[in-house]
């Protein structure tokens, strides 16, 4: 069986890698989420979520480094100065993969009477779905009609 052409290039520079670095622990997605659906404060955060403190902290943190969150300082009267978290340019990129991992979790993990959360369009109030299409226009509903393929970044892998 002749090996898979990927093995002849390096992974160093790989962009999903990179992004699930940031992304890939659980409680990263969650606190996304947690913004996304308008609650974007700390205390908020953590007690519909049950996450840690410190985890909460710490992923909150990340998001703000990598400019997917910023901070946005509010003082309630007689309170001390504290912040909220608004997605950024680049956090409502993660739109579509939000929408594509709910989908997902609503085939494959949803309760018998459905998923908890849909997606609809603001303005029509239809659902929302993520569509896979080449730059030609043409739909891809099937996984194996896409291949990988050498970009202009690749790199040898040096064994």
């Amino acid at each position: 069986m002749p090996s898979p052409p990927a093995l002849a290039f390096s992974t160093d520079n790989c962009t999903i890698g990179r992004a699930m670095a940031v992304l890939g622990e659980r409680w990263t997605f969650v606190v996304v989420r947690e913004v996304a659906n308008g609650i974007r404060r700390f205390d908020d955060m953590r007690r519909h979520t049950g996450m840690p403190r410190q985890v909460l902290t710490d992923r909150l943190a990340l998001l703000v480094e990598h400019d997917i969150l910023r901070r946005v300082a509010y003082r309630e009267e007689g309170q001390r100065e504290r912040h909220e978290y608004r997605l950024t340019d680049k956090g409502f990129g993660l739109f579509p993969v939000i929408i594509a991992v709910a989908e997902w979790g609503d085939r494959h993990y949803a309760d018998d009477d459905g998923p908890p959360v849909e997606f609809a369009h603001r303005d029509c109030g239809a659902q929302v779905e993520v569509t896979v299409h080449c730059t030609e226009g043409h739909a891809i509903t099937q996984p194996r009609d896409v291949v990988t393929r050498p970009g202009p970044g690749i790199r040898p892998f040096d064994a």
